[in-house]
């Protein structure tokens, strides 16, 4: 049977979880562009907000990211996505535009934040359950690489869009650039919506769908006894398999050097090169949009081993471990960014090997992602989904924490540069160090049975 005669309507599912991903990031960025307007002092217009001052708020975001998604995942298990992943979406919107009204406080934002994390946290769950729901698992890494990339485009976007809007006047100064950014970003969640709830079903609920593309979405599934009613798992029973606690240390080890680069890159882009505001605005988005290439090309890199006869799991980790080289081209960063060396035009050259590590992160998302649909139950994905999660903003907080004690450390030093060379070193060394534990727990295809 062709594509054709198969159909294609499972791909409109991706589009709507890719929007809404999209849209995540889309309002996670935002602080990271505003970084630079805190950090200035009072009586220049910003905050006077030091380095661990914005780590405390995006690791306060990020803990409490970390500690909901364990809970969201389950929750997303027994309500089904439709209602989990819209809930999340409003929480996350309303807390969005909710932190223009903070002041200077610190602790104000960081509460604030903290309540946009739990609405955050929903997202991967829900779209991780969604594609095990819709698509047979030779199709899962590709179209989890295709809604994973939302999260780049939201970011390219957020460059584009964020810099403008915080650096211009709004009502005679009624609201200041950096609120109005908040308020706009936070506001485009609630229109998606509406396409959620008019297009939005199950499989098995859905009346645009063929038998042949449902036989199709199905045709890998194990035969179960349909007289057998089908019971939640219990997420704290998922802790005694090693699969949990591969795809845990995957998320911990890597997850934080995402959050890096989104949080980070436009303070590294003012200390390193002097830029900030339209300036940064195009090399940012060029980050993020090879980014893109990476999430689409790395979901689709396990079919060629999967189409010459390799079995699923197999081919994924062959795949997971090309993609986790590409990230020590990050131990070059600072070099190739020495503006003594290469002059005006370095930040290009420490931009370019940027690219690679993002790139190689989005590659790397898409098949950790899809291992926990290759050996557990649909029934257990958004739960296990969330735990990984979890795990990945617990590396996320101390990706922040170290990061904004070493900026402080090292500028008062003046040598922010020293700062910059650790992270990247980190970055670049997280892969494979990861891809490591995972084989060490996991080293064959060992799909869960007894759940």
């Amino acid at each position: 049977m062709t594509k054709e005669q198969i159909g294609k309507y499972r791909w409109t599912i991706v589009a709507l979880l890719f929007f809404s991903t999209t849209i995540n990031y889309l309002d996670r960025q935002v602080i990271g562009y505003l970084k630079p307007l805190f950090s200035k002092p009072v009586s220049e217009g910003g905050l006077g907000w030091t380095g661990s001052d914005f780590a405390f708020v995006t690791s306060w975001f990020t803990a409490c990211y970390a500690g909901v998604t364990i809970l969201a995942g389950w929750i997303i298990d027994k309500i089904g996505t439709k209602l989990g992943l819209a809930l999340s979406l409003i929480i996350w919107s309303i807390f969005g535009m909710a932190n223009a009204f903070c002041g200077g406080l610190v602790v104000n934002h960081a509460i604030v934040r903290s309540l946009f994390g739990i609405g955050e946290a929903g997202n991967f769950p829900a779209s991780i359950k969604t594609v095990a729901e819709w698509f047979p698992k030779k199709e899962r890494a590709l179209a989890t690489g295709i809604f994973n990339s939302g999260s780049n485009i939201g970011a390219m976007i957020a460059s584009l869009t964020v810099p403008v809007i915080a650096y211009q006047v709004w009502f005679d100064g009624a609201i200041k650039g950096w609120q109005m950014a908040y308020i706009l970003t936070g506001a485009i969640g609630l229109l998606w919506l509406i396409f959620w709830f008019w297009i939005y079903t199950t499989p098995s609920e859905s009346k645009k769908l063929s038998k042949a593309e449902y036989d199709y979405i199905h045709s890998d599934d194990i035969a179960v006894d349909q007289t057998i009613p089908v019971t939640k798992v219990p997420w704290g029973k998922l802790f005694k398999y090693r699969q949990t606690w591969a795809f845990f240390f995957g998320k911990f080890m890597t997850d934080g050097i995402w959050w890096f680069l989104l949080f980070w890159l436009p303070d590294y882009m003012k200390k390193q090169f002097h830029m900030e505001g339209h300036a940064i605005m195009l090399p940012l988005f060029s980050v993020y949009g090879v980014a893109i290439i990476g999430s689409v090309t790395g979901g689709s890199f396990p079919m060629f081993f999967i189409n010459k006869g390799m079995e699923a799991y197999k081919a994924r980790m062959t795949a997971m471990f090309i993609i986790a080289v590409l990230p020590l081209a990050l131990l070059s960063t600072q070099y190739f960014g020495n503006v003594s060396v290469f002059g005006d035009n370095a930040y290009i050259f420490a931009l370019i090997v940027i690219c690679f590590g993002a790139a190689a992160h989005q590659a790397w998302s898409a098949n950790l992602f899809t291992t926990v649909s290759d050996m557990f139950p649909k029934k257990a994905v958004a739960s296990v989904t969330g735990i990984g999660a979890a795990a990945g903003g617990l590396g996320g907080v101390i990706v922040q924490q170290l990061a904004g004690r070493l900026s402080d450390y090292y500028d008062k030093l003046h040598n922010i540069q020293m700062a910059y060379s650790i992270m990247f070193m980190i970055c670049a060394l997280a892969y494979l160090t990861a891809w490591g534990i995972m084989k060490a727990f996991v080293p064959k295809f060992s799909p869960i049975t007894d759940l």
